[in-house]
């Protein structure tokens, strides 16, 4: 089975995870792996209640953009908002406070 994704150069920020072949629209991606956080760091998703964790698969290089192509879920699956194209790079709105 051919990969869909793959880790590349962002334009938006460091590293990015793109679309290897056109993914459909509500296609699910992958669930994050993760362990508990004490600390944030760049790869720290905020859960309800507070809790924090790392997330340690490649998932971790979606990049945080306005008008996103990808939605994470509370079960920490990540799933396709729209159809993406080949060559796309992944990104989610990470919220207001995202700097």
């Amino acid at each position: 089975m051919k990969r869909r994704l793959r880790v590349g150069e962002s334009g938006i920020h460091g590293k990015g995870l793109f679309a290897t072949v056109d993914i459909k629209a509500d296609t699910l991606l992958g669930v994050c792996k993760s362990k508990p956080a004490r600390e944030p760091t760049p790869y720290t998703l905020w859960l309800d209640g507070g809790k924090m964790v790392n997330v340690t698969c490649r998932l971790r290089f979606i990049n945080h953009h306005k008008s996103p192509n990808v939605i994470y879920y509370d079960d920490l699956s990540v799933v396709a908002l729209r159809d993406i194209k080949a060559g796309e790079e992944l990104t989610h709105d990470y919220g207001e406070e995202w700097n």
